[in-house]
């Protein structure tokens, strides 16, 4: 069975207590939180206000997905605002092995992300250290993208350059029942979704549907 992770992304901003009490409800895995700075990528979004003001609507975990520059400026803003995992772009950053070890001694997990345009022989040095592989199937930056399909092979090709099973393979962007359970065939372990989720006519079928993948 699939770990599914929310992307609040597609949520109504009004009402994003409700939105995370809802999920709270459905015991989703993760809830996805992205963060963009309108300098990585071209859209503004969450920052760790935000995250602090929702933290107590559940405790579920927050997979916080840093699509920001220079993430190590400000890597423990987040995880003083509740962060439980961090994901950071390692084209953003000059020094990501260090980082990754800065957010493992905060005791949280630390992520790398990979986007479309990245061969995963990038990071292949990383992948003793992180705990959790995010494979962007889209260009990142906004919701609602149709998946690219080129990230079905990627995901093999990761799963095959690491002997660790612990080794978590997410994919984000363009998650419906038919692409998460083609990603999951081909070794990802946990599925973001977030206009599937927040824009289909039964949300709770949709996290339904991708658990069972």
């Amino acid at each position: 069975m699939a770990l599914v992770a929310p992307s609040i992304l597609s949520a109504d901003f009004a009402k994003l207590g409700e939105a995370i009490t809802f999920l709270d409800e459905r015991a989703v895995d993760y809830i996805h939180i992205d963060v963009m700075d309108g300098k990585y990528v071209p859209n503004l979004t969450f920052g760790p206000p935000v995250i602090k003001a929702i933290r107590p609507f559940t405790s579920i975990p927050f997979d916080v997905h840093l699509m920001i520059e220079k993430p190590e400026d400000s890597v423990e803003d987040y995880i003083a605002a509740g962060a439980d995992r961090i994901t950071f772009h390692t084209d953003a950053t000059i020094h990501a092995h260090r980082l990754i070890h800065r957010i493992k001694e905060a005791g949280i997990k630390a992520g790398i992300s990979l986007n479309p345009s990245q061969n995963p022989e990038s990071v292949r040095y990383l992948l003793d250290d992180v705990d959790l592989v995010l494979l962007m199937s889209v260009n990142p930056g906004f919701g609602g993208q149709s998946f690219i399909s080129s990230t079905i092979e990627k995901a093999k090709q990761v799963r095959a350059m690491t002997d660790r099973e612990d080794l978590e393979i997410m994919v984000d962007g363009g998650i419906n029942e038919t692409t998460g359970a083609a990603m999951v065939e081909a070794g990802c372990d946990s599925l973001v979704a977030g206009s599937y989720i927040f824009k289909h006519e039964d949300p709770m079928a949709a996290i339904d549907a991708l658990k069972r993948l």
